[in-house]
Order: C-alpha cells, then sequence, then structure tokens
C-alpha cells in the first residue's frame, strides 16, 4: 500500500478530487458535507491499474484548520498539490507548499482541478513556478475535471509512476505510529487509526501507548483493519485501524503514538538543524528569528516547545514531556502569530549538557554539520560507551561483530570507543600506583573502586581494563602485575610475620621498636586496619581482628568479677597490652567495671 495526502487552498476541489479517483466520500463529518469544506482529516483508498494499492489522507484547506493539516500531511511520504485553474495560486496554497517543504516531502504531483472552468495552463504555470523552488521541484503536473472525468484516467496512471518512485519501506523496522484518530467500536472497543511508516502491526502484538503527557500504557493489538478489510498483520507503508486493549478511549488522542515496548528513546530536549527552500541549509540572514515559543509538529503531534538558538541554523528545543523523537525525524516549527512554518531536522535526541561559556556556539557549529543521520561511531564517541539497546533506540543500527564500527568495539554488554577505552585503561592504572604509593601495605582497589577510578559504567568491564592498563585481577582486586614479589621483604612481608605470631600467640602484641624496624608507620598500619587485617588499639597495640572475641573466652572462664591482675594471667600477657583491651571490650558492652579493680563478663 502507498500512502499519499492532498494539499491546497480550501474549496479548491481537494475531496471532490479524492472522490472521482476513489468513489469513497473523504468527508466524514455531517458539518463539512453541509458546508462543503472539509474540516479534520478525510479517508479513502483505490486500486490503480498496476494492481498497487493507495490511501489518500484528505487535509483541510482552511487556514483555521492548520493543526488538522499538519497532522496528515505529517506522516505521509508524498503529496498532491491541487489549486484551482479558475482561481490559481492562493494564500493557502502557499501554505500548504510551505508547509511540503519544510518537512521535506519529495514525492508528489501538481493537480490542476476544475479545468472545465477555466483554462487551466496559467494556473499550472503558476504552480509550477512556485513548486520549483521547494522539495517538490520536479514533479509532475496535469489538469484534471472532477466533475467531467476529464484527466482522471491520466491522472491515475500518473499516481502509478509516482508510486513506482516511492522508496521501499522498511517493514522489518521500530514500529511507531502517530494516531490521527481514535474512537469506539460497540463490541469492540478503542481503535485507533494512522499512518504506519515502518515496521509491521500484527494481531496480538503488546505494543505502548505514548501519550503527548509523557506516560505510556501497554496495550494489545486485539484487531487490525487497513483498507476496510480484517487483517492479521499490517506492514508499512500502510493506513492502519488499530483495535486495542488495555486502553480506554478517551486515553488515547490525536498526536499520541502506538510504539514497539523498548525500542524508542524519549526526551525532552533535542538538537535541531534549520533547513530551508528545497531542503537546503536555512539561511539566517535572510529569515526572521524564530520566537521563545513554537508549535512542533511531527508526524500528527502538535507540542509547544521553548527554543534556545545555538548560533545560525542551529536550535536545541525543550519538550513539555518525553516524546518518542529520534534523529533523522524531520520536524516543522511554526509560530502559531504569524502562522511562518520553518523546516528542520532533528540531528541529536540526546544532547549534551551546555553549561559552559561558549558551549552553545560550539555545538551550534556541531549541529550544522549533522545531517540527522545514525552514525553509530560518532554517537559512541561522544558518550564513551553505550549499550546495543541504547543506540537502538536513538535511531542507530548496529551492525553484528566484534567492531560493528572503525572505531567502536563490543564489550561484553557494551559498545566502547576505542579512545574512551585507552583513557579509561589510563585512568585506572594511576588510580592503582596513587593507591601503591598511599598504602604499601594494601596496594589494590577492590572492583568497584576500580571502577569508578576508571570511570566505567559496569564493573564487569573492569577485569579487561585492567588487562589494558597492565595491571592483575585477583581475589576480586585490582593491583600492580608482581605485587606478591616485590612486596616479599617490606612491609607487607613484615605485616604477615606478625600475622603469623598473633595466631600463635594472640596477646602478644609487637612493641613499637619491631614496629619501627620492620617498615609498619602510622601510613602502613592505617591501611593494614582499613583492610581489616589488623586491629589498633590506644598505646599503639596491635591485634588482630578476632582477638576481643578470643579474650572474651578466656575471661568468661573466670571467676567473676576479675581483677586486670587475673585477666593479664589468663591471656598471658602484660599491662600494656591487657589494660587497652580491656577498655576495648568495657566500650564494646562486653565486660562491665565495678570498681577500680574489678570488673565482669556482661551476661
Amino acid at each position: 500500500m502507498h500512502v499519499i495526502a492532498t494539499a491546497g487552498h480550501v474549496d479548491h476541489g481537494k475531496s471532490t478530487l479524492v472522490r472521482a479517483l476513489t468513489g469513497i466520500e473523504p468527508d466524514r463529518w455531517a458539518e463539512e458535507r453541509r458546508r462543503g469544506m472539509t474540516i479534520d482529516l478525510g479517508y479513502a483508498w483505490t486500486t490503480l491499474a498496476s494492481g498497487a494499492e493507495v490511501a489518500f489522507v484528505d487535509v483541510p484547506g482552511h487556514q483555521r484548520f492548520i493543526g488538522n493539516m499538519l497532522a496528515g500531511l505529517g506522516p505521509a511520504p508524498a503529496v498532491l498539490l491541487v489549486v484551482a485553474a479558475d482561481e490559481g495560486w492562493r494564500p493557502q496554497s502557499a501554505e500548504h507548499l510551505a508547509a511540503v517543504d519544510a518537512l521535506g516531502i519529495s514525492r508528489g504531483l501538481v493537480v490542476v482541478t476544475r479545468s472545465d472552468l477555466a483554462d487551466p495552463r496559467p494556473a499550472l504555470a503558476e504552480a509550477l513556478a512556485h513548486v520549483g523552488r521547494t522539495s517538490l521541484a520536479g514533479s509532475a503536473a496535469l489538469a484534471v475535471s472532477a466533475r467531467t472525468g476529464q484527466g482522471i484516467e491520466a491522472l491515475r496512471v500518473a499516481l502509478d509512476d509516482l508510486v513506482a518512485s516511492l522508496p521501499a519501506p522498511d517493514r522489518t523496522g521500530r514500529t511507531r505510529l502517530w494516531v490521527d484518530r481514535s474512537f469506539s467500536v460497540r463490541g469492540s472497543g478503542t481503535v485507533v487509526t494512522g499512518t504506519l511508516g515502518a515496521g509491521t502491526i500484527r494481531l496480538g502484538d503488546e505494543l505502548v501507548v505514548h501519550r503527548t503527557t509523557g506516560a505510556s500504557q501497554s496495550v494489545t493489538v486485539r484487531g487490525l483493519q487497513s483498507l476496510g478489510r480484517t487483517r492479521d498483520e499490517v506492514p508499512a507503508v500502510a493506513r492502519v485501524a488499530v483495535n486495542l486493549r488495555g486502553v480506554g478511549v478517551d486515553e488515547v488522542t490525536r498526536g499520541d503514538a502506538l510504539l514497539a515496548p523498548r525500542a524508542w528513546h524519549v526526551t525532552t530536549t533535542l538538537d535541531a538543524r534549520l533547513v530551508g527552500a528545497g531542503g537546503d541549509e536555512h539561511d539566517p540572514v535572510d529569515s526572521d528569528p524564530l520566537p521563545s515559543h513554537v508549535m512542533v509538529h511531527l508526524g500528527t503531534l502538535a507540542v509547544e516547545a521553548r527554543v534556545r538558538p545555538l548560533g545560525p541554523g542551529a536550535v536545541r528545543l525543550a519538550l513539555p514531556a518525553s516524546l518518542p523523537v529520534v534523529g533523522g525525524d524531520r520536524i516543522l516549527l511554526r509560530d502559531p502569530g504569524s502562522r511562518h512554518v520553518v523546516g528542520a531536522v532533528v540531528v541529536d535526541a540526546d544532547p549534551p549538557v551546555l553549561d559552559r561559556r561558549g558551549s552553545a556556539a560550539r555545538r551550534a557549529e556541531v549541529v550544522r554539520g549533522l545531517d540527522g543521520a545514525p552514525d553509530l561511531a560518532r554517537e559512541v564517541a561522544r558518550r564513551g560507551w553505550m549499550t546495543p539497546a541504547d543506540a537502538v533506540s536513538l535511531g542507530i543500527p548496529v551492525p553484528p561483530g566484534e567492531r560493528p564500527a572503525a572505531t567502536v568495539t563490543r564489550r561484553g554488554a557494551w559498545l566502547v570507543d576505542d579512545g574512551a577505552w585507552l583513557a579509561a585503561a589510563n585512568r585506572l592504572h594511576a588510580a592503582v600506583q596513587r593507591r601503591a604509593d598511599a598504602a604499601p601495605i594494601d596496594p589494590v582497589l577492590a572492583l568497584e573502586a576500580a571502577r569508578a577510578a576508571a570511570g566505567a559504567p559496569d564493573r564487569a568491564l573492569v577485569a579487561d581494563l585492567a588487562v589494558a592498563a597492565g595491571l592483575e585481577v585477583r581475589d576480586g582486586r585490582v593491583g600492580l602485575p608482581g605485587r606478591a614479589a616485590v612486596l616479599a621483604s617490606g612491609p607487607e612481608a613484615a605485616l604477615g610475620r606478625i600475622e603469623e605470631r598473633l595466631r600463635r600467640s594472640p596477646f602478644t602484641a609487637p612493641e613499637q621498636h619491631e614496629l619501627d624496624a620492620a617498615g609498619l608507620g602510622p601510613r602502613e598500619l592505617a591501611a593494614a586496619e582499613g583492610n581489616g587485617r589488623i586491629l589498633r588499639l590506644p598505646g599503639d597495640v596491635v591485634l588482630l581482628p578476632n582477638a576481643p572475641a578470643l579474650a572474651m573466652r578466656q575471661l568468661a572462664a573466670l571467676p567473676q568479677p576479675f581483677t586486670t591482675s587475673d585477666a593479664r594471667k589468663a591471656l598471658d600477657s602484660t599491662r600494656r597490652i591487657v589494660i587497652p583491651l580491656l577498655e576495648h571490650l568495657d566500650r564494646r558492652g562486653w565486660t562491665r567495671r565495678l570498681d577500680g579493680s574489678h570488673r565482669e563478663v556482661a551476661r
């Protein structure tokens, strides 16, 4: 199927032309038929001689319904620009063409209607002159009369040629259906319609309704129709009606999106490059500056956004809620006051923070150089690392293999920029070296500390980063290579000997001169204590961490209460060690001091 929207001035015969081509009345409302004027979107379809099916989205031409017109035009890949022979080029002709150009729609036909009422040649010439300066330049043009049928068959042939030139749709892509209608069918429930531009919707699919408020809700596809026929699946491009389970008809409206779950990045901030006539880069000298607030149109979505000019031809837009917008989306910026429209290409839906002097101007240079096409190497380089799922949600395809891009390596669950990897390895090595210099008794980093020092997003990357940095990972810790050999005769070896002695005699703490001779000064002892290898008590008493528990076993066996002398004999130690140890036990509440010379074990 192919989808084509109409465009043109009010009362130039758009709906009449669609009716002549399809035999279907596109004006759905009695008010439209009574007034002879399209107010909302209309829909009709036909089959061409080639067998191609074409669905038409008929848009209103009156300036009061510009929002409805853009909702119909936005998702359409092609357009019929309609001009009446007896009236010629009119204000809404220009306004609709400006919207077509701003949206970058480059496939279409120029159709002069009512050729039975006036010579169509002046209108054709004038229309082509206007069209030649826009994205529709080079489009075929012809004159018809829907009343007499003159030129209708030629138009059907031209439509066949037009749809044959349209690019092949991406039917395996991510689903994003911009909703243009929501209604309820008795016995079926909520139905939404829209133009499916990519992907395929199937019966039973789990999808997400993402609202213009930023809220989302899971739904199930319980029924599908396209061109009036029930379907099990509908591939892009297509007009489709989707019967949804899990959402009320008043909970989904025009501008909401039906999305594949967990497949779309949502954003409140985006950077866009402005484009001018014919899709050329916007020339800020020849254009009016944008107001501080504009209406942003994408698909059927229309929301007000705050504009931050970055520099000539580049803007940052702040959206009112998180919305599924990605790089490459063509958007239209409209000033509601002047009705001035400007086209723009979203080049970054996850832009960097601008918090330094001059950062906006520098960002403008980057934005002007981007075309919105997703580039894996560029996006990974900017972030350093990202998951494949995050890349896909931003519209960035991820090729298979260990090297999905020239400067990107797949490392576990992450895509990592080569430069970022080298910088992280250098940071990790520097951090371990600083640790070794500051704490020679324990010159290693735990995995989480190593991850933080490297700036890596995941602890699972630390082992490979350590290898890249020339470090060793042992027992969940990262250290310099050859650590055991380097420290065999240093503080580590001395601490090991003291630990071994305390394991044999738990209360024979080393004297200060022994610690000094072993090179165990305050820094080394603090590192050993922080690592849980020793317990330090006042008076430079060094014991093993389990010494208090071992002491309690001996003290509990004494007649209660007991004296300091009793404790010294039971522990086979000295007053220098026993007194600070008993005071430590008092503080922990394991023993209780009764008077100046007696204590008891707390029961």
